[in-house]
Parts: structure tokens; C-alpha cells; sequence
């Protein structure tokens, strides 16, 4: 069974921005929450480009080192980033790794921890 289309479907429905990138830092994917997101920046244009061409140089220099933490043991897959209290969520990186466990790629996560607004299952059957 092939599953890329569940797992891509997975990261097209969420509703955080979910950017992919290589270990050159090549932005190899943006969900449409991305594109959304980062539309100011030129959104699916982004794809293909930097990540680095669009963070400070401080930002680019703790990427390079979580990238080199994250290549030391396949257990490093998560690191806590950044808070920002105006959107109430916190931002962590992530390892991509191959099935081998080999490190690939990594993206960012985002986790809002605002309460849920919808209703529950607010369907019509």
C-alpha cells in the first residue's frame, strides 16, 4: 500500500504552517497553511529557495547548530525554539529522518495552545 498520499494529506489538512526543508535548507514543501502564512514572503514562490535567505543571521547560526545536534544520535529529533506569547504557541524544530534513520531534512512545528473553538463533531449527519 502505497501511504504518501495519507501522510500528505496529513500535512495539507493541518492547520499550522508545515514547511519542509533538505539539509542544504532547501524548502523542498509548504502546506497550503504555509503558503498562507508566509504569503508576504512570497508563499509557494518560497519553495526551492533558503530557508536561511529568510532568517537573521542569529537565527541562521542556531539552525546550523540544531542541525549538527540533530546529526549527532538519531534520538535528537525535537528541540523547543521559540515562544511567542502574541500568537500563544510555542515552535520547535524537527528531524526528518529516512527509514534507515537517517537524518534527511527537518521542518518546523508549530503548537497553538489556544482551546479549541469548534464545536464538537459540529456536523449534520
Amino acid at each position: 500500500m502505497d501511504l504518501f498520499p495519507f501522510f500528505k494529506s496529513v500535512l495539507e489538512q493541518d492547520r499550522s504552517a508545515v514547511v519542509l526543508c533538505d539539509l542544504e535548507h532547501t524548502i523542498v514543501y509548504m502546506n497550503p497553511a504555509a503558503v498562507e502564512r508566509y504569503a508576504k514572503y512570497g508563499g509557494a514562490a518560497l519553495v526551492g529557495r533558503s530557508l536561511l535567505d529568510c532568517h537573521g543571521s542569529q537565527s541562521r547560526i542556531m539552525i546550523q547548530k540544531v542541525i549538527a545536534w540533530f546529526e549527532q544520535d538519531q534520538g535528537h529529533n525535537l528541540i523547543y525554539t521559540f515562544r511567542s506569547d502574541e500568537e500563544n504557541k510555542d515552535v520547535y524544530m524537527v528531524a526528518l529522518r529516512d527509514g534507515d534513520g537517517k537524518l534527511i531534512g527537518y521542518y518546523e512545528k508549530h503548537e497553538y495552545r489556544h482551546q479549541e473553538t469548534m464545536e464538537l463533531y459540529d456536523f449534520e449527519p
